[in-house]
């Protein structure tokens, strides 16, 4: 499982990948060169990065000028009344708090994440198949997380997604050349947030888009939500997707780049964004830090966008968080999903048992909106490998999917879905409670901490 390693966490949220694995990693064989991923560092002149929070919404003219003659740049900068600086001194970040319409300037934090424990990488010999008929898919048989959800009535009854709707993923960036995805990702819409791996990506991959995955978790998450159906199908297999990368190939990131990856996917047209990562603080002398995610969160659906967030995998009860604010399961207006899964198989192809048992690794308490796959000790959530990825180089050699559990792989399923309802034209408070309403209720009768209203049921949410 991933944990994540942090520093001291005085202000904002501090995040990282949530997916978790449970099968030791296949060793790689025969794989390109790479420049090196050990290159691929929190470069520590990064940190005078700032976060800045304004007396309502606008950001006043003289900005840029006040922060470049203390020294600094402006990186963003948006009209909800947030912008992020670098180049600040200490000192200086004072000076700008007290300039007129600021209300608060925050050290951005970069944070770490601990070594992945095991990712299954299994080859396909995948032959062309067509969107159109995703069960077609090298490895729909041992897809259960999607005949678990009922993704397979809906191809039948022609919903397969709608390349009108799209869904920002934010994460690691996603390989928009993989065969699952070629086709699906938005590159006039999709933006790397991490200026260090845009430079990884120009060395190993000369010409491509600042957003390819040299991680492999945002390709995964991307793939579940929506694939041509070629190796591995995803829940739809015509949804719109565009890459926000906020994570690096490491892993690593800062909080800012979070924030302004919510930011520019509503502003650039997401219906749904899908956020497989997460983290806390506390929330002692930090309300200005609760206030400022909950500002960006309330922008995101005023702009009529609908926010899925996974809601981590440390077998935490978030209702006993204490003094902590659980990012991003404590924001306001979003859908935060645990993770379910069978306990055992009679072979990879099934059957399974116990489909719906929640995972143990998956946080729950009263934030839990509902639950989805995200894989078990009887069968993992399969979706395609980074062909671009560092970390299973591997995959570079060929058609390649990960066997990976987590709630980063829950959540996708209830992004699609989120995706899915959009097409039939509701809003983003009718598209959580149709998803609450529609669930199959699990665990102890209504409400509960661990499945919230339920597994989510795509038919039934699409009254099929």
């Amino acid at each position: 499982m991933k944990r994540l390693s942090l520093p001291a966490v005085a202000a904002i949220a501090a995040f990282g990948l949530l997916g978790c694995a449970d099968e030791n990693p296949v060793a790689p064989e025969s794989a390109p060169s790479f420049v090196p991923q050990a290159s691929v560092s929190v470069d520590a002149a990064s940190l005078d990065r700032h976060l800045v929070l304004f007396n309502g919404r606008g950001v006043p003219e003289s900005f840029a000028a006040d922060v470049a003659g203390l020294g600094g740049s402006v990186v963003y900068s948006h009209a909800s009344g947030i912008a992020f600086v670098s180049g600040l001194s200490e000192p200086a970040a004072a000076d700008l708090a007290k300039r007129s319409g600021v209300a608060e300037v925050m050290a951005d934090e970069a944070v770490e994440l601990l070594p992945v424990n095991g990712v299954q990488v299994e080859a396909a010999d995948a032959t062309p198949a067509s969107p159109a008929t995703p069960s077609l898919a090298f490895f729909y048989p041992r897809q259960w997380h999607l005949r678990a959800v009922g993704a397979n009535q809906a191809w039948a009854a022609g919903r397969r997604g709608s390349s009108a709707v799209t869904v920002a993923i934010l994460d690691t960036g996603i390989d928009y050349l993989l065969p699952d995805l070629v086709g699906r990702v938005d590159l006039s819409r999709s933006a790397s947030f991490v200026p260090n791996d845009d430079l990884l990506v120009q060395a190993n991959f000369p010409g491509r888009h600042p957003v390819t995955d040299l991680h492999y978790h945002g390709t995964h998450v991307a793939a579940t939500v929506t694939s041509n159906a070629l190796v591995a199908a995803g829940v739809t297999s015509g949804v719109t997707l565009i890459g926000v990368k906020v994570l690096g190939a490491n892993g690593s990131s800062f909080a800012g780049s979070v924030i302004a990856g919510v930011l520019f996917a509503v502003d650039n047209g997401a219906d749904v964004i899908n956020m497989s990562l997460g983290g806390g603080f506390s929330k002692a002398g930090n309300g200005r830090s609760v206030g400022f995610i909950n500002r960006v969160f309330n922008e995101a659906n005023r702009e009529e966008v609908t926010v899925v967030v996974a809601a981590g995998n440390e077998s935490a009860d978030l209702n006993r968080n204490g003094n902590t604010f659980k990012s991003y399961c404590d924001a306001p207006n979003v859908i935060c999903v645990s993770a379910t899964g069978p306990t055992s198989r009679a072979s990879l192809i099934g059957p399974w048992a116990n489909i719906d048992a929640f995972a143990a690794y998956s946080n729950f308490g009263s934030a839990i909106g509902v639950a989805a796959p995200g894989g078990n000790t009887g069968g993992s959530v399969i979706a395609g490998c980074a062909k671009t990825s560092l970390t299973f180089r591997i995959c570079a050699t060929g058609n390649f999917v990960l066997n990976s559990n987590g709630t980063s792989m829950a959540s996708p399923h209830v992004a699609a879905l989120a995706a899915l309802l959009v097409e039939d034209g509701l809003k983003p408070s009718q598209i959580r409670a149709r998803i609450r309403q529609s669930a199959d209720d699990l665990g102890a009768p209504g409400t509960d901490p661990y499945y919230g209203s339920g597994r989510i049921n795509i038919p039934q949410a699409l009254g099929l």
